[in-house]
């Protein structure tokens, strides 16, 4: 092999490398958009969002002093 076959066996090989990572690394963004999408979800499931203009405010227990 001549240096220039070397040079692009090289090339090869790291573009390999990069285009491998970054098709992880867009596996990875997928499903942790996937998971956040859940939370939010389960989120607004559980304690939905007051109406617009009026906030409820949290419940508290009346503490006699002295």
């Amino acid at each position: 092999m001549t240096q220039g076959q070397y040079l692009a066996a090289a090339y090869l090989v790291v573009f390999a490398v990069v285009l491998a990572y970054m098709l992880i690394i867009g596996l990875k963004l997928v499903r942790l958009q996937r998971e956040v999408g859940q939370i939010a979800r389960l989120a607004a499931e559980r304690d939905p969002a007051p109406e617009a203009g009026t906030e409820r405010a949290p419940e508290r227990q009346e503490i006699g002093v002295g």
